[in-house]
């Protein structure tokens, strides 16, 4: 077995516009030349450099959950700014672990792909792994994991079950979610349901929102598909969770995914953006919209 990490630079295109590609391709390599040294302390053995992120390697999970944590902890504690101003430099990682090719020095194979597609669903400042990876974990590392429930990654027939990382120790569990600023003042996270041209929002002190067929649902969704109280949003536990209670069952697409994460009476925690179909696919004739995106 093999553990893979995919880190990310969050924001580099806005970084490469503000600096100019000389300036920004000089701050980049040397900030991936630290990261890597944070790595391979770590037992890590750096794959490929990707642009603005890293592919690497480890030879057990724990090992791996270490190096990304410091790594975080290290950019909160010391913050970077590029260029001297700006906002400070912040990573998206993605943990998996499992069967992994090796040619040439390079890896290949499905643990690969499932890293990389963690670390892009991954907010700022956040690390994304997987039921592999908590499994093999010692317990007092597994204590440091909140589950996000099953996620289906792009590539991957099945869903995969998702966690956290909860790295910073001391903090609120209300105060860390996914895309969230860990390095400045931080903004009220809000959820923005729209559909047919309505926008509804629920943040950390709203109660619980419902959509459905109903004409006093928050977000009313008119097609018979749709149950009258098809689904309900809260914030619990520093995420949003939509609870599906209708009929016919709800599909959720996180980010550009075109696999569903599919609700039967079931729930699931709401990432990033994406859209939420309730009553049937999103390929079906004139299937009901909802997009969603969580913003700050």
């Amino acid at each position: 077995m093999t553990t893979v990490v995919f880190a990310d630079l969050v924001g580099s295109t806005s970084m490469f516009e503000r600096l100019g590609d000389e300036a920004a391709s000089r701050f980049v390599t040397q900030l991936i030349g630290v990261l890597s040294q944070v790595f391979e302390q770590q037992q890590g053995r750096v794959v490929k450099v990707l642009g603005d992120g890293l592919f690497v390697v480890f030879p057990n999970e724990g090992d791996a959950l270490v190096a990304c944590i410091n790594i975080q902890k290290r950019l909160l504690e010391n913050p970077i700014h590029p260029g001297g101003t700006g906002a400070p430099v912040q990573m998206q990682i993605g943990i998996d672990s499992g069967e992994v090719v090796e040619i040439n020095g390079d890896c290949f194979g499905d643990t690969v792909n499932s890293a990389a597609r963690l670390a892009d669903l991954a907010g700022a400042a956040q690390i994304l792994t997987t039921e592999n990876v908590w499994a093999a974990l010692l317990p007092v590392q597994r204590a440091s994991l909140r589950s996000m429930g099953p996620m289906y990654l792009r590539g991957r027939a099945q869903a995969s079950h998702v966690y956290r990382v909860e790295w910073q120790t001391g903090r609120d569990e209300d105060a860390t979610m996914a895309g969230r600023s860990m390095f400045s003042v931080q903004r009220p996270v809000f959820l923005e349901l729209v559909f047919g041209g309505k926008a509804v929002r629920l943040d950390s002190k709203s109660g619980r929102l419902s959509l459905g067929r109903a004409a006093d649902a928050a977000l009313s969704v008119n097609d018979p598909r749709v149950s009258r109280v098809h689904a309900t949003l809260e914030w619990r536990g520093g995420q949003f969770v939509l609870t599906d209670a209708s009929s016919f069952g709800t599909w959720v697409y996180l980010g550009n995914q075109s696999e569903a994460v599919v609700l039967r009476r079931t729930e699931c925690y709401l990432v990033g953006s994406g859209q939420i179909v309730p009553g049937c696919e999103l390929g079906d004739d004139q299937a009901p919209l909802i997009a969603f995106s969580i913003k700050n």
